[in-house]
């Protein structure tokens, strides 16, 4: 059975989105909405897609549409994701899910409640070279996993107008970078049961950078930082008893993954991926949805609230607050 797809939102990631669907098996784009008419029907004239809609409201209640992507700024992820799930659609909503925790515990709730396929847009999980890692942790090969260690950095001159530094959309380096690291820990590690963290934020208070301590109950830890501000290799190490593993750079779309071990040495993993990436999450996706399935094992709902709630305390410490917008 085909999915039938809409996309909310037109801009860049909406754009790769539309790109790659055109490799996903059983799925096929039928609708765009944008809160301008003009940028929707541009959108569906580059990308062939039969039905423009001019607000979100319109998109959510077309009837056609069986699963939506959420492509738009963070803020405005909250309602939409909401009002489709009230609609009875399944949702693949961009990273991060939510700006705030507990409305990503409301969205959760949400979609259990109606039975509605949920998912929060983590890609990196699906790409073959994050799946060599696991098999490599699974086997062994490093022993038992007791650091992980990484950054993502990506340098940005400061523009109050655009959405990366806009508190009123969700902008700043952790809900944007911060996502990938925290994600990247959750993979490997779960959840932490406590955070130290430090960082810097601009003069209108959103966040710039930061770094992250996590403690596991095991005595594991991880060390994270991510920035806006700076520039850093964006790779991630996973140290354990017997070896490491290097991931990347830059860690959230690796080719390669490269296994230190003490009896072989230095061992390459090349696992290339075709596109831009997100075909692999986008056709697992539209298999699950087409299959009945309300979450993805690769990126259970578990993970995204407990991502979403680090997220949230962070945040909060530094006193800046972005709020999900709350209607459409």
């Amino acid at each position: 059975m085909s999915i039938q797809w809409g996309i909310a939102g037109s801009g860049r990631i909406s754009h790769m989105i539309a790109a790659e669907f055109g490799a996903v098996e059983d799925a096929e784009v039928v609708a765009v909405g944008s809160r301008s008419t003009e940028r929707a029907r541009a959108f569906a004239a580059e990308f062939g897609i039969p039905h423009a809609h001019g607000s979100y409201e319109a998109l959510v209640a077309d009837p056609q549409v069986d699963a939506l992507y959420i492509g738009t700024p963070n803020a405005r992820h909250f309602p939409l994701a909401l009002a489709a799930i009230d609609a009875g659609k399944a949702v693949l909503v961009e990273k991060s899910m939510c700006c705030q925790g507990e409305h990503a515990r409301q969205l959760i709730r949400a979609a259990a409640e109606r039975r509605v396929f949920l998912m929060e847009g983590m890609w990196t999980r699906f790409l073959p070279a994050i799946r060599a890692a696991h098999q490599a942790v699974e086997s062994g090969r490093i022993g038992q996993v007791r650091t992980l260690q990484g950054d993502l950095f990506a340098h940005r001159p400061f523009d109050p107008t655009d959405r990366l530094f806009a508190p009123e959309l969700g902008g700043g380096a952790m809900l944007d970078l911060g996502v990938y690291v925290l994600h990247f820990a959750q993979d490997f590690l779960g959840a932490p049961c406590s955070m130290q963290c430090t960082g810097r934020c601009y003069d209108n208070g959103v966040d710039a950078d930061m770094g992250l301590q996590l403690r596991y109950d095991d005595g594991s830890f991880a060390q994270l930082c991510c920035s806006l501000a700076g520039h850093g290799p964006a790779r991630m190490v996973i140290a354990g008893t017997e070896g490491f593993i290097e991931v990347g750079p830059r860690f959230h779309h690796p080719s390669e993954i490269t296994v230190h071990a003490p009896d072989d040495g230095p061992q390459v993993i090349s696992e290339p991926f075709e596109g831009s990436g997100y075909r692999l999450e986008l056709q697992s996706v539209t298999d699950a949805i087409a299959s009945g399935a309300t979450e993805h094992e690769l990126v259970p709902l578990a993970d995204s609230l407990a991502v979403s709630q680090t997220m949230t305390e962070a945040l909060d410490r530094f006193g800046y607050r972005p709020h999900d917008q709350l209607t459409l």
